[in-house]
């Protein structure tokens, strides 16, 4: 596996590939506790600026927690092309109408009263840090190449992925 970091356009266009691509992460929080707090939860969004989106319940722990620590983890996987991204980063937590608005979706009706429900809050993460994991040519092509290997015992090279560090 090779190394490429990316910065500025390069990360958050990588990132936003990654996380949308696997919709789905583990949002960590109190980090500075072991074990940190973690759930999943189904990102809305990732912007142009490389900013994560998320709804979220007012009420939740996850956004008590995040107004005493706004430092958060979140870990995304896409299994079936074997992609993967680490974001640390600062959450931030909004509740006015144009933003629940602007990143409202249907699928948190099965949460929340209509996008009206005094519950609904939205979740912004800005990335501090991030890392991501890339096959080039996906995961069937990189399980044929470790097969090969294991057959004829010849050593492979690993030479199909990519990982580094994101950093906007």
């Amino acid at each position: 596996m090779s190394t490429k970091n990316l910065t500025n356009q390069e990360a958050i266009e990588k990132i936003k590939e990654l996380s949308e691509k696997a919709k789905i992460c583990m949002f960590c929080t109190e980090l500075d506790r072991l074990p940190s707090n973690s759930r999943p939860m189904g990102l809305q969004e990732t912007d142009d600026n490389g900013n994560l989106w998320f709804i979220s319940s007012e009420t939740s722990n996850k956004n008590f927690e995040i107004k005493d620590d706004n430092r958060v983890q979140l870990y995304f996987m896409n299994n079936s092309d074997s992609e993967y991204l680490s974001v640390y980063g600062s959450a931030y937590i909004y509740t006015d109408k144009s933003t629940i608005e602007d990143k409202w979706s249907p699928m948190a009706n099965a949460w929340f009263d209509g996008k009206d429900d005094p519950k609904v809050s939205i979740i912004r993460v800005e990335p501090k840090e991030s890392y991501y994991w890339d096959t080039k040519a996906g995961k069937l092509v990189s399980l044929l190449t470790f097969a090969t290997a294991a057959i004829t015992g010849k050593e492979t090279d690993n030479s199909d992925g990519v990982e580094g560090t994101a950093t906007i």
